[in-house]
């Protein structure tokens, strides 16, 4: 009987090079691959490379390192499936290590994705499930995130407000202690320049980062300078000046101190 044939009903015989044998597509009887078609023993090589990377990819729990290491062993495979003699097959072979890298790269990012969503960096988990569409729980993981992004950003708004009012404070001082703009104005301008802040700390971009470090810096002096205003009745000029000087002074002996030690 043909080599390509079952040995048993005669029927056509279907390569599976996922477990590198031969299915008769009539009664589903299996032979190894090698046996029924001898060609493809000069593929062998390729078939401990699938081999070992199948058994990574169906490890419990498998770790982005490990999926990684499978992709890389699918990719060298299908780099490997060339024959001058056996071209079909070589071709048949190298498109199906081809779909196996590609299978394993969508885990891998998966696995990566979840990774994040464990650790509660949801702005990232998300940007890793929404590629993945359909992909085992993505889309359910992926709707999480969202969930928790509008919550914390919710959660952001009083955090903004606060920060955004520290630089128009120290403007609104500056405009009542050393120009000639009414009151109101200045209140005005305040109100004003706190809400552009405020949103800008809310949208947590860029703008967010410089506005939030240039307010922190400036918090300690602000508030030393409003306590020697208010309370000890100190002029703008020398409460300025000791607003400032006073954090500069311990931010530079605290860096003293610490090459010392």
């Amino acid at each position: 009987m043909d080599a390509k044939k079952c040995s048993i009903c005669g029927g056509d015989l279907i390569r599976d090079y996922a477990t590198w044998t031969c299915r008769c597509g009539h009664c589903g009887s299996s032979r190894p691959l090698s046996d029924s078609e001898p060609e493809c023993r000069e593929f062998s090589h390729i078939a401990e490379k699938l081999a070992k990377a199948d058994s990574i990819i169906n490890t419990a729990n498998i770790e982005i390192k490990q999926a990684e290491e499978a992709v890389l062993l699918y990719k060298s495979a299908a780099a490997a499936c060339t024959s001058r003699d056996h071209a079909d097959i070589a071709a048949e072979l190298r498109q199906f290590c081809k779909d196996r890298a590609e299978k394993a790269e969508t885990l891998k990012n998966y696995i990566r994705a979840k990774s994040y969503f464990e650790k509660k960096a949801y702005a990232k988990a998300l940007k890793g499930f929404e590629p993945l569409k359909n992909y085992r729980d993505s889309e359910a993981l992926a709707q999480s995130c969202r969930t928790e992004l509008a919550a914390a950003q919710k959660r952001r708004i009083p955090y903004a407000i606060i920060i955004g009012m520290i630089l128009p404070a120290i403007l609104f001082f500056f405009l009542k202690e050393k120009t000639d703009i009414s009151i109101p104005l200045c209140a005005l301008i305040f109100f004003s320049a706190s809400a552009c802040l405020a949103y800008a700390v809310y949208l947590n971009g860029i703008m967010s980062v410089i506005v939030e470090v240039t307010s922190f810096i400036m918090l300690v002096p602000l508030l030393i300078f409003t306590v020697l205003i208010y309370i000890f009745h100190i002029k703008a000029g020398p409460a300025a000046a000791i607003a400032i000087g006073v954090p500069l002074i311990f931010a530079v002996g605290a860096v003293l101190l610490s090459e010392r030690q």
